[in-house]
């Protein structure tokens, strides 16, 4: 039996709460992240951000298409 067929054979009341219970799981993870970061020092450097947003830019730059082309 697949995961998703045992999921679909519980009854809906208890497929709500398991989803509710997934979404809260989530919620605290981020919630409780920076402060786990903080604690175990794995806050980055302001150099490292800085890296991080220079990889992360999109570049976009637009191309005449000549006459006669087709896309």
């Amino acid at each position: 039996m697949s995961l998703w067929s045992s999921y679909r054979a519980l009854s809906p009341k208890t497929r709500l709460l398991f989803g509710l219970g997934l979404m809260t799981w989530a919620g605290i993870g981020i919630w409780t992240s920076p402060h786990v970061e903080d604690a175990l020092g794995m806050v980055p450097t302001k150099q490292e951000q800085e890296e991080l947003e220079r990889k992360l830019t999109v570049r976009i730059s637009s191309v005449d298409r000549e006459q006669g082309q087709r896309s």
